[in-house]
């Protein structure tokens, strides 16, 4: 397939791997797929000074940002309102692209920074062991993002928080606090709650029920208030996972055991036997990949990856149902990922196969491009002839 035929194709079932420039597939996509990707993930080259096996990712300060802002500025045409854009990055940059974006986006289009703890062994050669690096998250509307955004499931950790210590028939709650500070409190929140053993409890100093008086009572009637196994206990509220507990809203700070490690990518890509062994040396993990698509997607949207590098992002959003465009612009870095993307459609059982209950399927396009893009932007496609994914 080429560039004419890619840019045919019905946007809702596109599985693509390209070999080209990015910034050559990005200028030819900005009026078809206009605000039509859904979700875009970069890892773009850190700019961080290291000599990796296949490139120096060391220019210029200044030529680095030009390049990101010549990138950037593609993206955000393609990325529909209440889509996001997440760019991972490490410290040495992070700052500086986070004011670049702010200039590209808009400081209101800022969703969070997110830590990913990508190492869990210490480095003992450096001044500080650097054992994390960064996601920033923009969207063109944050609001429409935060209605998009899904919760992710509720954890055994949550689960053990509920118990049923008064055989309750309506299942599983937990306590919570039923007063609050009393700063922004009316007259009726300041009351003395009579306990059904006749004790009595007025909130404490500072403090007001979260209820007026007759709420209160109503909810003291109906059960929903608890007072202790003895009923001498401070009031609290009854909150019962059946009503409360639908999901869980993401955190910022991802931990090893939530979003895995480079060397658990590194160990998938070797037990794929389809790379170099000495091409990648920092991969992601799908299990990061797959955390920001169940977050940032849903099955059949749009995923895009412009630094594709090892193919993570369109392995990891084939095996979750999602449509995706990865832009590549080393061959022999493509023709792996082609390799990959063929193991993956067999059934390939690494990563997050078992997570997502992988068993094979689907197609993919694998898209030569020909012809170079122009010079504007191309010194990312230099320093991305090996990627680091």
């Amino acid at each position: 397939m080429d560039k004419e035929q890619f840019l045919g194709l019905d946007i809702s079932k596109v599985h693509a791997v390209i070999h080209a420039d990015n910034m050559a597939v990005l200028k030819a996509m900005k009026d078809k797929f206009h605000k039509c990707v859904d979700c875009i993930y970069i890892d773009p080259p850190y700019n961080n000074g290291e000599s990796y096996n296949y490139y120096i990712d060391n220019v210029s300060h200044e030529e680095w940002l030009e390049s990101m802002e010549t990138v950037l500025k593609l993206l955000w045409l393609i990325l529909k309102d209440n889509g996001s854009l997440w760019i991972s990055i490490d410290d040495g940059e992070m700052h500086y692209l986070k004011v670049l974006c702010d200039k590209i986006f808009g400081r209101d289009k800022f969703i969070t920074t997110i830590i990913w703890q990508q190492r869990n062994t210490r480095e003992n050669r450096k001044i500080f062991s650097n054992n994390h690096e960064y996601l920033l998250v923009f969207s063109p509307n944050p609001a429409l993002f935060k209605k998009k955004r899904n919760l992710l499931p509720i954890t055994d950790e949550i689960l053990s928080r509920y118990s049923n210590p008064d055989n309750d028939p309506r299942g599983l709650w937990q306590s919570i606090t039923a007063n609050v500070q009393a700063g922004h409190a009316v007259p009726s929140q300041f009351y003395e709650i009579t306990a059904p053993n006749g004790k009595k409890h007025n909130p404490p100093q500072g403090r007001c029920w979260v209820y007026n008086q007759q709420r209160m009572e109503r909810e003291i009637a109906e059960g929903n208030i608890w007072f202790g196994s003895d009923g001498n206990g401070v009031p609290r509220i009854k909150k019962f996972i059946s009503n409360s507990v639908k999901g869980v809203v993401p955190e910022t700070l991802w931990l090893p055991d939530f979003a895995g490690t480079n060397k658990d990518a590194k160990t998938h890509l070797q037990k794929l036997q389809v790379y170099n062994k000495d091409l990648f040396e920092t991969p992601k993990p799908e299990s990061l990949i797959a955390k920001i698509l169940e977050i940032a997607t849903n099955e059949g949207d749009l995923v895009l990856d412009c630094f594709l590098g090892s193919g993570t992002t369109v392995s990891t959003a084939h095996k979750m149902s999602r449509n995706y465009i990865g832009i590549e612009k080393n061959l022999e870095t493509c023709l792996s990922i082609v390799a990959r993307m063929d193991k993956v459609v067999t059934g390939e059982k690494g990563g997050i196969s078992s997570a997502v209950k992988w068993n094979g399927g689907g197609t993919y396009d694998y898209i030569e491009w020909n012809g170079e893009g122009d010079a504007e932007g191309g010194l990312f496609c230099n320093m991305q002839e090996y990627g680091r994914r």
